[in-house]
């Protein structure tokens, strides 16, 4: 049966805050912008509804003029960049004031000949007293390669020395497969812990499966995950006009520490 996106009512996530105890909810954005040739206006009117505090592109610009691309969507959306873009062939990390960035870093993934290269966009952000390690990523189309970089996603995760991590991206894999398992296996898949809005993730004008995902360490408490449909301020029409998917918004409870 074909499913058309509609816009429906969905409840609220919980507001961006720093808790008494040090510790912080954030909303965490994971999206494939298409390298921005899609409506970037629309693209930019649904970032800022979703109130990110950040942002995980896949897809981001990789060629000419590419930083200028970045920072114009980055400024849109309400937003700054933290890393990424073409020196991580694709994924990129923005992030909003709420942020305080320690460090970041990109990663190029070995190349296999014919393939796309791959990379990661990594940092570690502090919100108040919580400290978090931050990773965006997009998968290759080939499942024995998608394979070795699951792995190399969760060794990537834990080098970058913090106790709570964030994943997310363009999976190019189900729930079901190998890869998806593989990383569903050392971290929470976020929608599974606490579905909320849409489940699937491509494509806007057919949404038929769940591609796209966010995954967090076991110590972070996962407060709702979905496609934002309903969400206020997003649109059907926006969110078939920005991209070829959908995005995949999650509020997440990050201790302090």
């Amino acid at each position: 049966m074909r499913r058309i996106l509609i816009s429906m009512a969905t409840p609220e996530l919980p507001d961006s805050r720093t808790e008494a105890d040090g510790s912080a909810v954030i909303r965490v954005l994971s999206y494939n912008v298409r390298s921005l040739r899609d409506d970037t206006a629309a693209l930019a009117r649904v970032v800022r509804a979703c109130a990110p505090d950040l942002v995980l592109l896949q897809e981001a610009p990789r060629f000419f003029r590419w930083r200028k691309k970045l920072a114009r969507l980055a400024a849109a959306s309400g937003q700054v960049i933290v890393s990424g873009g073409a020196t991580a062939a694709g994924p990129a990390i923005l992030c909003g004031l709420r942020a305080t960035v320690e460090h970041t870093e990109d990663v190029l993934l070995p190349l296999t000949p014919g393939l796309h290269r791959r990379g990661f966009a990594t940092a570690v952000v502090r919100f108040g007293g919580a400290r978090l390690g931050v990773l965006s990523c997009h998968l290759s189309l080939q499942k024995d390669e998608r394979h070795e970089q699951a792995g190399m996603l969760l060794d990537r995760l834990a080098a970058l020395g913090t106790e709570h991590a964030v994943a997310g991206g363009d999976l190019n894999e189900r729930p079901g497969g190998r890869t998806f398992r593989r990383l569903a296996d050392g971290l929470q898949d976020c929608w599974a812990a606490a579905p909320w809005g849409g489940e699937y993730t491509s494509t806007p004008v057919d949404p038929h499966q769940r591609i796209d995902a966010i995954f967090a360490t076991k110590g972070i408490e996962v407060l709702g995950c979905g496609v934002p449909l309903g969400h206020p301020g997003v649109t059907g029409a926006d969110l078939r006009a920005a991209t070829d998917h959908l995005p995949v918004l999650a509020a997440l409870r990050v201790p302090a520490g």
